[in-house]
């Protein structure tokens, strides 16, 4: 199979993030707080450690939720009907996306800490 080029893997990337902010609830709600941390970012006036700190956070929750809908919708194709072991599955890589989401907030709070107190 030959490969695309280069300016339409860029396209069908970005149609995923499309569908993605188009389709799931979760990734629309960390999506405002990235936007949310963008503004505190420049409100704040962040230094550029700090700034990386949230922004890495910020992209790992964002990451962690593509990662686990592309696990579900994956684990759907392969067994439509209800299997405890695919549930199993998908419980794991949704406490991946809330371990790192826990992680986050508990980066935000060290670093906006010493910016809001």
């Amino acid at each position: 199979m030959q490969k695309p080029p280069l300016h339409k893997s860029f396209l069908n990337a970005f149609r995923g993030v499309f569908m993605m902010v188009k389709t799931e609830r979760n990734f629309q709600i960390e999506l405002l707080a990235f936007f949310i941390n963008l503004f505190l970012i420049f409100y704040l006036r962040l230094t550029s450690t700090d700034a990386a700190l949230i922004l890495i956070a910020s992209e790992a929750v964002l990451s962690a939720e593509i990662f686990n809908t592309d696990i579900e919708k994956l684990c759907d194709i392969i067994q439509p009907d209800f299997d405890k072991r695919i549930g199993f599955i998908k419980d794991i890589a949704a406490g991946a996306v809330v371990l790192t989401a826990v992680v986050s907030v508990i980066i935000g709070v060290v670093v906006y800490w010493k910016y809001i107190v």
